[in-house]
């Protein structure tokens, strides 16, 4: 059985006297895809900060593996093996290159050589244009620049803030089959979405609504659950 690589418990939060989270919490397993599903507003952005720690939780827990990470700087835990892409991903002003060696930083000089070869193997253009800046790529683009800046340095864990958010349903499935070829090299995935399409990656699923956790489990239960469906993601009868 696979063991628990992350693990958030009990997490309440918000900013300043608002409430957002009501003891919110889930887990990842090593090597599983895990997408955390819920409208605007309902708090997932919130509970990512929370566990990369961009902000502290008021009440609950966050493990990394065996280890207890509420209280443990940001930087800390990057290097203990987790990365974050934003719905924004990359840094406009830096070329191609700089973004994917600052999502390395903390990595060995070589490793990080080796993970850029990768990556470009990958990604053949964003290798083609590396000197480019970033803001003048299309939408698409930046997705996968920011997909190759998180995994620069060889994550445990990724994070992701809605990656198809600004994105045309073609780009969305592209960034889908990308995805699909990191999750099979081993990388763990936490997947905040709006969009259900990302419950092709997943192993499990997560709801979040209104600050607290609804359903979990499996794609399939999610989609034997008919009611869960109609009501929140107006997902149809599966033919």
């Amino acid at each position: 059985m696979a063991e628990t690589l992350l693990q958030a418990t009990g997490i309440t939060a918000g900013y300043g006297k608002l409430q957002v989270l009501w003891g919110a919490g889930l887990d990842v397993t090593e090597r599983e895809t895990v997408v955390l599903l819920g409208a605007n507003g309902a708090g997932k952005t919130t509970l990512l900060k929370v566990l990369l720690g961009l902000m502290q939780a008021w009440a609950g827990t966050v493990r990394l593996g065996a280890e207890d990470i509420t209280r443990l700087r940001t930087d800390h835990r990057v290097r203990r093996g987790m990365a974050y892409m934003s719905e924004l991903g990359v840094f406009p002003g830096l070329t191609i290159e700089e973004n994917i060696r600052i999502g390395g930083q903390f990595a060995a000089a070589a490793a990080l050589r080796a993970r850029m070869q990768e990556l470009f193997g990958v990604f053949p253009d964003l290798a083609e244009r590396k000197h480019v800046l970033a803001g003048s790529l299309s939408g698409g683009q930046r997705k996968m620049l920011g997909i190759a800046k998180a995994l620069a340095a060889g994550p445990r864990v990724l994070i992701m803030d809605e990656p198809s958010a600004g994105l045309a349903p073609l780009l969305v499935q592209q960034v889908i089959e990308v995805l699909g070829r990191f999750r099979s090299s081993g990388v763990s995935l936490l997947i905040a979405e709006q969009n259900v399409a990302f419950l092709h990656l997943a192993d499990r699923v997560f709801t979040l609504e209104g600050g607290r956790i609804g359903f979990q489990g499996t794609v399939e239960a999610l989609h034997a659950d008919d009611a869960l469906r109609r009501a929140y993601f107006g997902l149809g009868p599966q033919g």
